[in-house]
């Protein structure tokens, strides 16, 4: 610094002509810039950066995030012991198979957004399934985001637009038939145990760690207090649902209730605290033993294809928005604290957008009928445009569901088809059209 002794670090220029600079950083340690300068000047600019880095609270100590990430990821896992065990054993899994061999090595201060990019686009190309490169992507951005509030690096390097988000293909849905076809496919000790997961919405867990003291027959109800989860390496455990949603009373139908009622007298473990649902030797029901022994052979002989377990739940929630369940109730019955999953099952199916089609064109009907009664020899009054609006809504709406099913015949007009919607604005369209 020209005209005196300079405030803060210092800069010297090297046999090579090119410069350097020090500055005594807020841990004591003297430290040199990253990279030496071309000018005197450059150097000078980068000691007064770093100052009111210093000043502002915003400097990083470089050597912090030295740390190899493989290191720090596993110490965040070790870090978070309220996690659930079938939760610390995915995450084990995809460090190990997709985020350890990827950037186990590096640095956490040196894995930027093109690394983070170029693993993504990897990974694609792999063939590793969309839903689980977004969990591992999810993980590696959390640990991202802890080693930014640790400050070993100045931003988290994951900044991909939607790299996190799960695009499950649509799973299937069954009829009343199917489920009834594959309760009676089933072995008889878990008729009940498919019965009241398609038509309680019950998950997994959940049913196998129901008791007999959960359940109610005389109210139609079944508590939901615990899960049991199965965790690799750490075995089977009971334990809370992960949110307090989770925690309900599931009305069941009335349908249910002889059914359970004979499982109870047949299958179920004894006492107050005996488990509902058990395996053939009394133990509580393993996953993967279920599937690969009963469940598998069950939707075989039941002619059902693909299907999942779990789809027994989404089928029971699907039933149930059929019934016309509002938001809040299907949020409660399935045990969800936000609405973003509940939504999923508030889509209407073509028979019901026709009932409601049907519906307004009968209150629409009855209007006009209404209207258009006059005393006997009362003089005929010209047509209001109210009365014009609502015959073009009877004319409209008793047309719309054959147009739902067959399609527009009209030339150059958009087909709707049998996966139509009707929403407001359509309907608009419809009436001005």
């Amino acid at each position: 610094m020209a005209g005196g002794k300079r405030r803060f670090g210092r800069v010297r220029q090297l046999p090579s002509k090119r410069w350097q600079a020090r500055y005594l950083g807020p841990d004591g340690v003297d430290r040199p810039a990253p990279r030496t300068f071309a000018t005197k000047r450059d150097a000078e600019i980068w000691l007064a950066r770093t100052e009111v880095e210093i000043h502002s609270d915003h400097w990083l100590d470089p050597d912090a995030g030295a740390v190899s990430f493989g290191d720090y990821a596993e110490t965040w896992i070790n870090e978070r012991p309220a996690l659930r065990p079938k939760t610390i054993g995915l995450y084990r899994y995809l460090l190990r198979r997709h985020l350890r061999p990827a950037f186990g090595n590096y640095p956490v201060a040196d894995i930027r957004e093109p690394l983070v990019r170029r693993w993504r686009r990897e990974m694609l190309a792999d063939q590793v399934s969309e839903v689980t490169l977004a969990k591992a992507y999810r993980l590696l951005k959390a640990i991202m985001n802890t080693a930014v509030e640790d400050r070993l690096i100045g931003r988290n390097p994951c900044r991909i637009k939607g790299a996190g988000q799960e695009r499950s293909a649509e799973r299937p849905v069954l009829t009343i038939a199917q489920v009834f076809a594959l309760a009676d496919a089933i072995d008889q000790r878990y008729r009940a145990l498919v019965l009241l997961a398609s038509l309680g919405s019950l998950r997994w867990g959940e049913l196998a760690a129901l008791r007999r003291i959960d359940v109610d027959l005389d109210a139609r109800l079944v508590r939901v207090s615990r899960q049991l989860t199965e965790a690799r390496g750490a075995g089977l455990a009971f334990g809370t649902p992960k949110t307090d949603a989770g925690k309900r009373i599931v009305a069941i139908p009335e349908v249910l209730v002889p059914e359970l009622r004979w499982h109870l007298a047949r299958f179920a473990a004894e006492g107050d605290e005996g488990l509902l649902f058990t395996s053939t030797d009394g133990m509580p029901l393993r996953h993967s033993n279920f599937r690969n022994r009963v469940w598998l052979g069950a939707v075989e002989r039941a002619g059902l294809g693909e299907l999942h377990f779990h789809d027994l739940r989404h089928t029971g929630n699907q039933l149930a928005a059929g019934t016309g369940a509002t938001l809040r109730e299907l949020m409660d019955r399935m045990g969800h604290s936000t609405a973003r999953a509940a939504l999923i099952y508030l889509h209407g199916s073509d028979q019901r957008q026709r009932e409601i089609a049907q519906a307004l064109s009968d209150l629409a009907e009855a209007e006009i009928k209404r209207r258009s009664k006059r005393p006997e020899g009362h003089p005929a009054r010209k047509t209001s445009g109210t009365q014009h609006f609502l015959r073009m809504v009877w004319v409209r709406l008793r047309i719309w569901p054959f147009r739902c099913v067959f399609g527009d015949s009209q030339p150059g007009s958009a087909s709707l088809g049998p996966s139509c919607r009707w929403t407001p604005a359509w309907l608009c369209t419809q009436l001005t059209a």
